[in-house]
């Protein structure tokens, strides 16, 4: 592999809740109700809103990530025990104007300079992308950011990575995907991107048909591979 492996690409397309965006940030934001509990609150939380929408996809019984985030919650707080007055509607809320993490905004930033397309591609809903983005103070570094509610089932479903295609008008082959879930730079790779996993937590690889093309431990490793 060339130190340079994605420098065919035409474009960069980037998932949203752990790779640009902290999933822990919404939980810790209200640690003072949830104490020693935001980090198992976060980690079921993110695990049963993926567990769900992947479930909805395989049911036919799609519904928008805002409500399977809500439920994905409810579940989390049952199985922890966790309640308090209003406590539901701060974590809800918190996770509209989820915090960014330190180098999305820097690698959005090198993309613009270079004259780079950058995308998001995500499960979040409209409105859920549209208050994050723009609390994080990074949508004008987008030139799309696209949901999966335009073709109304979650990711891997190759449909919504071919949405990225139609919109970008770019090859499958030319897009550089990135993501800091390896089952999502699996099925993205699968399709045909260039994927690249961004492996903040240090995981080992899934066992999955498709592997990126690349593995790095944060996004200020992109423009490098980039050739930028």
């Amino acid at each position: 592999m060339t130190d340079r492996p994605l420098a065919d690409t035409a474009a960069c397309v980037f998932d949203a809740y752990g790779t640009l965006f902290d999933l822990t940030s919404a939980a810790r934001r209200c640690g003072d109700a949830l104490g020693d509990r935001a980090g198992p609150l976060g980690a079921l939380w993110r695990g049963k809103q993926l567990e769900y929408s992947w479930l909805r996809s395989l049911m036919g019984r799609h519904a928008d990530f805002w409500q399977v985030t809500g439920e994905a919650l409810d579940y989390a707080m049952a199985q922890l025990g966790v309640a308090g007055p209003g406590l539901r509607e701060r974590l809800m809320e918190a996770f509209l104007t989820i915090d960014a993490y330190p180098d999305a905004r820097r690698v959005l930033q090198a993309l613009r300079r270079a004259g780079r397309p950058a995308a998001i591609l995500s499960n979040g809903s409209p409105r859920m992308l549209a208050a994050a983005t723009a609390s994080a103070g990074i949508a004008e570094l987008l030139d799309h950011v696209l949901s999966i509610e335009e073709v109304g089932v979650y990711k891997p479903d190759r449909r919504v990575y071919e949405l990225a295609t139609r919109r970008l008008g770019v090859a499958a082959e030319r897009v550089c995907f990135i993501s800091s879930n390896g089952w999502d730079a699996a099925g993205a790779a699968s399709f045909g991107f260039k994927a690249v996993w961004a492996n903040r937590a240090g995981a080992p690889r899934e066992r999955l048909p498709a592997q990126p093309a690349a593995e790095i431990t944060g996004l200020d490793a992109l423009p490098a591979l980039l050739g930028l």
